[in-house]
């Protein structure tokens, strides 16, 4: 089973494998910079856990759980956070 943003918890941090979704959805992902390759850090979770804020490309985005559900992120391998 893949490992999605919405899993990450605050501080971890991993990069993006696939960008998952259809239509719409997919470009709106695509277009806010979430693309394969990226690094993405959980920086806040809403009191309630969603929205997610995120840290990528130097710039914070905040997400809804269900959208960051459609990242996929690579594995975290020896040497990397």
């Amino acid at each position: 089973m893949a490992l999605t943003l919405d899993k990450l918890q605050v501080g971890q941090s991993r990069r993006i494998s696939a960008v998952g979704g259809q239509g719409a959805l997919r470009r709106r992902l695509l277009d806010m910079g979430l693309t394969p390759g990226t690094l993405v850090t959980v920086c806040k979770m809403a009191p309630m856990g969603d929205p997610i804020e995120l840290e990528l490309r130097g710039y914070s985005l905040s997400l809804r759980l269900e959208d960051a559900a459609n990242i996929e992120l690579e594995e975290e391998s020896e040497g990397h956070a």
